[in-house]
């Protein structure tokens, strides 16, 4: 059965879509309807129902399908060679602004990013008030859940779209002697498979980017947190728009889309929109920071190490979506120095 969705001009999403118009769902003729500030969506409607606003969506979108299927073949396929290279932690590392690094720096780095996105989410030092159930969302092969089970002495999940990864993360917990604390299952992070408020901290390292549902991504953050719960969000966001403007710069459409297309990113939001919807969730302590200067060293180490023999001779045995990704390396690093990309850290509390 079809549904209708009905889009509020006061919509917080404002995000690039590149995947809508592909959808073979809607017959003949565009509209194009408004979804939030600063994005618009190519949408097949009829007149009447896009005068009200409605537009009827199918039950399952074959274009999000799709987009689930290139993620887990992007990480099924490039999860082995980060490993081998960087290790086990598959997202940014946290750096000094000023300071030098070397290749050896990096894999210190990734864990720093840990700590630091624990201390600015006010997580206590104190061992009675450790969280003791951990969700990661967006998991990897499991380097921040195996880490903060390790710290905090708690039981640990992560869940990934990638079979690769979910049978990796189990069997580096066996190696490590963890299998009783964590665990890794492949499940979509838009659908759950948790029962409420299960978790006394939510943590997603850099799977938001992922979310081709913003609302429902977070929505599914807070209905797992536990009452006086943490959720950690720490993901890619494009620049808050300014108070003149609708939408990004064509420039700044253009150069995402491409980051999007290598990536399997079906759209992007700002912080701000983050924290709309996060307020609007009646979420409590919301609070957020640009950490891009942080991690600005991170791309340009990673285009050193794919240059390497170690890494050259891997990258080409390793797989079209790889190397598709690998080219696209250097439009991440202009996004940042352009200011379009911006390293969010996102954080907030459940109510008691």
């Amino acid at each position: 059965m079809d549904t209708v969705a009905r889009i509020s001009n006061t919509s917080p999403i404002s995000c690039i879509h590149t995947f809508p118009s592909q959808s073979p769902h809607f017959p003949t003729s565009f509209a194009i309807i408004r979804v939030g500030r600063g994005s618009w969506t190519p949408i097949r409607a009829s007149t009447t129902n896009a005068e009200r606003r409605e537009v009827v969506l199918p039950p399952q979108r074959d274009d999000d399908k799709q987009l689930q299927k290139g993620i887990a073949e992007f990480y099924d396929e490039s999860s082995s060679i980060w490993e081998n290279i960087w290790g086990d932690h598959m997202h940014h590392g946290f750096y000094d602004p000023d300071s030098t690094v070397s290749v050896s720096d990096h894999r210190a780095a990734q864990i720093r990013m840990i700590e630091e996105s624990l201390r600015f989410a006010s997580i206590s030092e104190e061992r009675t008030k450790w969280p003791k159930r951990i969700v990661d969302v967006g998991c990897g092969i499991g380097g921040s859940s195996r880490y903060l089970a390790q710290k905090f002495g708690a039981t640990s999940v992560g869940i990934t779209l990638s079979p690769v990864q979910a049978q990796r993360a189990n069997a580096l917990a066996a190696a490590q002697g963890l299998a009783h604390k964590v665990s890794f299952q492949v499940a979509d992070a838009l659908e759950q498979p948790f029962p409420d408020a299960q978790f006394d901290l939510v943590w997603s390292m850099e799977s938001g980017e992922h979310m081709p549902d913003k609302t429902k991504f977070v929505g599914e953050l807070a209905r797992v947190a536990a009452p006086g719960g943490t959720i950690i969000i720490v993901t890619w966001c494009h620049r808050d728009l300014g108070p003149d403007e609708q939408s990004l710069k064509p420039w700044e459409q253009d150069l995402l889309k491409k980051i999007c297309d290598a990536y399997y990113l079906p759209a992007w939001c700002s912080a701000s929109d983050y924290i709309k919807l996060l307020k609007s969730l009646s979420l409590q302590d919301i609070k957020s920071e640009d950490w891009s200067r942080f991690v600005a060293p991170f791309w340009p180490a990673v285009i050193r190490s794919a240059l390497t023999w170690k890494g050259f001779t891997s990258l080409l045995t390793s797989g079209q979506k790889t190397i598709k990704g690998a080219l696209a390396m250097p439009l991440m690093i202009e996004g940042y120095k352009k200011g379009l990309i911006k390293f969010a850290i996102i954080s907030c509390r459940k109510p008691e």
